[in-house]
């Protein structure tokens, strides 16, 4: 866990919320002592509702802690680790690597993961020397992708590491990918949905901007 995520955390432990009410009547209720109870209740209601508000603001920041965390660089201790940057090949041809190496009973070794990682890069196994394997073995260690069997020389694909590989893997070919062709790719049809969507928004904006008569910098 990152020094970030547990600072949120830490944040969210001692976060105090209490709702105080000025006029009961803003409630339908009077100042009777027995509306007490219903008034109380409805404290409690309009406590939980913005506790679960504020517990959904933290997710979003418990994710990006998360992506950030993978996606930069990794320190252990004294041991360091180079990031596995989103849109580089060889870190999805790695993860991609990862999705296949989960599926052995007994784990994987080195020279599985080189096997894979060639035929998926379309060069030479012989061009992944053992140092440039350690390498990478060394830094899925390290963010926690994979780990050592007991007593072995074998490494397992970790839960965090099936998860990250499934959804880095995937974002990357089915939405960014396609996306970003569809948007720019000269050859691609102009009148795509999403090419459409994205120039109405684009006119929107230039009416809000004219509208409000904000300057536009040279």
């Amino acid at each position: 866990m990152s020094s970030e995520n547990g600072r949120i955390r830490e944040l969210i432990t001692r976060m105090r919320t209490e709702l105080t009410v000025n006029d009961a009547g803003d409630f339908g209720l009077g100042r009777k002592l027995a509306n007490l109870p219903a008034l109380r209740e409805l404290g409690f209601q309009a406590t939980r509702r913005l506790m679960d508000v504020q517990k959904t603001s933290q997710d979003f920041a418990f994710s990006e802690a998360m992506f950030r965390e993978v996606t930069g660089p990794c320190r252990v201790g004294e041991q360091r680790a180079s990031a596995l940057r989103f849109g580089d090949d060889r870190v999805q041809a790695l993860l991609s690597v990862l999705l296949v190496l989960r599926l052995l009973p007994r784990g994987f070794r080195s020279r599985d993961l080189r096997e894979h990682l060639a035929a998926l890069l379309g060069v030479d196994p012989s061009q992944w020397t053992q140092g440039r394997l350690t390498y990478q073995l060394r830094r899925l260690r390290l963010q926690g992708l994979i780990e050592r069997a007991p007593e072995s020389h074998r490494d397992t694909v970790t839960d965090k590491g099936l998860r990250m590989a499934l959804w880095f893997t995937r974002c990357h070919a089915r939405l960014f990918r396609p996306a970003l062709g569809e948007l720019f790719a000269e050859d691609f049809p102009g009148d795509s949905p999403l090419r459409r969507a994205f120039d109405r928004f684009d006119q929107e904006v230039n009416r809000h901007i004219e509208k409000a008569k904000v300057p536009v910098a040279a």
